[in-house]
């Protein structure tokens, strides 16, 4: 384990301005906090943050990070909290270690549950600061460098597959090679061991059977380019045991003929320089077809750059060579943790390629402060990750809402839900998601989708589901209105007629059915004179027709229609139950209804004029008020509590106008009838806060 001083020196060593005494108190504090706890190992529990650190500063990270990583477990592991953290090593510290230890409880929440490659997007979408994720790998991977202490199989396995699906891809997605390489070998060990030790039995028998092979390689290739005036670090190695299981794997192959065991890796000054010691190379030996790869004009997505070849070595042994300038190889070794170090030095100059998708970073950052200001993880921006009751992780695009959550999981549940429960607290279902909420959808029985769900619902599936579930109960109301219609269609014809008429009309108005005619009625497809017409050939030129005036009040209940589905009640007057009411209905739209004395039926010439009575029990509506209240503390509060005590849920509230004395507020409340909205007035104008109350 580190010793303090060790540590700190580590890290002054490439950051002389580091904050030293930061890392002391975080040092002595993890100590502290962490006691007599012990590891598997049977060492000290504090020895393993310590570790997390030491391979952090391998990174060249800040001492923000490195303070970080000592203290990652305080939170979760021991009785500290996160104010105790902040008071002693400020905001930043605090935030980090509360990332990483919400990290952990999300892994540990979802053991069993989830998809590894939901989980990995879902990580990366929580860490708002690329740091946080590098301290989670850094602690991943002392974790696997000491698996073999952990004596259950069982949990040793767990732990490495899990790290093979969720980790080492993640760190590959973002560029930290060497991480991926290391959590693959250990995991490799652990999940196939006796493949991993027949792997690595032939790698070093093939390293006794050509001796010095490697270094014999690397020489030729660093006399052949110095010859060329070019300066070069030259390197081989065997290829890693999980590498090579790979490639046996897919290439149905044994090892024997697996060619490539063996990468070397040229190192130059410039990109330049790659392509020109690529050319001296397949000028020296023959390259093998189809296995040259250029990531230097054409970088992999977590921006790897580097140019890769296979030469015939004549050696009689098929190599790969890898090219690549020095921040090239700093990138591919360390990822993102190379371009914060590289940031760090405050060079405009040194541009490491970063990972386009995955952060957004400000051009010419020139402090660390300023790039972690930019550096936001981006990959999974669009989209938001949260838990069922049970754990199940689900994936929504940003902006979902409860409701996109509830169909996301089943269809029966988006259209029974009434709310939601998210983390604990009760929410409507237009409440928008975040990372990592734990929501309980409410449902009911009675429930069904309603038309304004579709204003803040955002995935297909939902859309499509209200949608759908509209459209029918859209049809079946307008039938049922188109039925009134008809039945005050039937009142005005000269005669009776027989039941046969109806199937008669349908025919000579080529519609498919009865049903058809009556949502072309309701819709305006056909006038009330061409289902006269259609009724009984001839009435519509009778007399008696004509003087047959439609009745003076056709009581057309609205009861049981949805407001928004078969009507739609006018946003000019917002009539309530109690008002005299009237419909205006055009073709093609949904039959509106107004308030008698609403000025915009002026508006409704060329409509049909529908008589509209409210049905028993019909459902309230929203009325408008104009509430004027006088300039002083607690006016509002009292126009609240005197809303409140009457039951008038509050939907809207605006400030119209204010000046010196008094204060004019629009208020829009739901209200059951116009009795309760009398009252409601009555109450507000009897109050002393209260000048005026009026409905607009």
């Amino acid at each position: 384990m580190l010793r303090q001083y060790e540590l700190v020196d580590r890290v002054l060593s490439y950051d002389p301005d580091a904050d030293e005494a930061l890392l002391n108190r975080a040092y002595v504090f993890s100590v502290a906090a962490h006691g007599n706890q012990k590891r598997a190992s049977g060492d000290p529990y504090f020895s393993h943050p310590i570790e997390v650190a030491g391979i952090l500063t391998d990174l060249r990270l800040d001492a923000e990070t490195i303070a970080t990583a000592i203290l990652h477990d305080t939170i979760e592991d021991t009785v500290a909290t996160r104010e105790e953290i902040e008071a002693k090593f400020g905001g930043n510290v605090a935030r980090m270690v509360d990332g990483v230890t919400k990290l952990s409880k999300i892994e540990a929440q979802t053991e069993n549950e989830r998809a590894a490659e939901n989980l990995r997007k879902f990580l990366l979408a929580m860490s708002d600061d690329i740091r946080v994720l590098l301290v989670k790998l850094a602690d991943r991977l002392h974790n696997m460098r000491t698996l073999h202490f952990i004596k259950s199989e069982e949990k040793r396995r767990r732990i490495a597959r899990e790290t093979m699906e969720i980790y080492a891809p993640l760190a590959e997605r973002i560029g930290m090679y060497e991480f991926m390489k290391e959590m693959q070998t250990l995991a490799f060990k652990q999940l196939e061991p006796e493949a991993y030790e027949g792997i690595t039995r032939r790698l070093a028998q093939l390293k006794e059977g050509g001796g010095d092979q490697i270094s014999r390689i690397s020489s030729g290739i660093r006399l052949l380019l110095g010859r060329a005036g070019l300066q070069a670090e030259v390197s081989g190695r065997e290829k890693h045991p999980y590498s090579i299981w790979r490639k046996m794997a897919e290439r149905h192959i044994s090892f024997e003929q697996l060619s490539d065991v063996m990468a070397f890796r040229v190192v130059v000054d410039s990109a330049e320089d790659c392509y020109r010691a690529l050319g001296l190379i397949h000028g020296r030996w023959p390259s093998v077809p189809g296995r040259f790869k250029d990531y230097i004009s054409t970088p992999k997505r977590n921006g790897y750059r580097s140019l890769h070849t296979t030469v015939f070595h004549n050696e009689k042994a098929r190599i790969e060579v890898q090219i690549r300038s020095h921040e090239m190889h700093a990138q591919a070794e360390y990822g993102l943790a190379a371009h914060w170090a590289y940031k760090q030095k405050g060079d405009p100059d040194t541009q490491v390629p970063w990972i386009r998708d995955l952060v957004e970073i400000l051009e010419q950052a020139e402090s660390p402060e300023e790039l972690l200001e930019h550096t936001r993880m981006g990959l999974y921006q669009d989209r938001v990750f949260a838990f069922t009751p049970t754990g199940e992780l689900i994936q929504l695009p940003k902006g979902a809402t409860a409701i996109d959550f509830a169909y996301a999981v089943h269809t029966d549940l988006g259209d029974q839900a009434v709310g939601a429960k998210v983390n604990g607290r009760v929410v409507p279902l237009r409440t928008r998601i975040e990372n990592g909420d734990q929501i309980v959808i409410l449902r009911s029985k009675a429930q069904h989708p309603e038309p304004s769900w579709l204003t803040f619902a955002t995935t297909g599936k939902a859309r499509a589901a209200i949608r759908r579930f509209v459209r029918h109960k859209e049809h079946d109301e307008t039938v049922a209105l188109g039925r009134n219609f008809y039945d005050e269609i039937v009142q005005r014809l000269p005669a009776p007629i027989a039941p046969e008429a109806l199937h008669q009309a349908v025919k000579r108005l080529k519609l498919s059915d009865a049903d058809a005619l009556m949502e072309a009625i309701a819709r305006r497809h056909v006038t009330d004179e061409q289902v006269m017409e259609a009724l009984m050939p001839g009435a519509t030129g009778s007399d008696v027709a004509r003087l047959k005036a439609p009745p003076q009040r056709a009581a057309i209940s609205i009861r049981g229609l949805t407001p928004g589905v078969a009507y739609r009640l006018a946003p000019c007057c917002h009539p309530v139950p109690g008002d005299r009411i009237v419909g205006l209905r055009r073709p093609d739209e949904m039959v509106e209804v107004h308030a008698i004395d609403c000025p915009e039926l002026a508006d409704g010439v060329d409509a049909d004029w529908v008589d509209l009575a409210w049905g028993d029990g019909s459902d309230g509506g929203i009325a408008r008020l104009s509430v004027i209240v006088k300039n002083e503390p607690g006016s509002l509060g009292v126009m609240a509590t005197i809303l409140g005590q009457q039951g008038a849920n509050i939907v809207n509230m605006a400030l119209f106008h204010r000046d010196r004395a008094f204060h004019t507020n629009h208020v829009a409340v739901e209200v059951r009838d116009r009795a309760h909205l009398e009252r409601i007035l009555a109450a507000l104008r009897a109050a002393d806060a209260i000048s005026q109350a009026e409905r607009i």
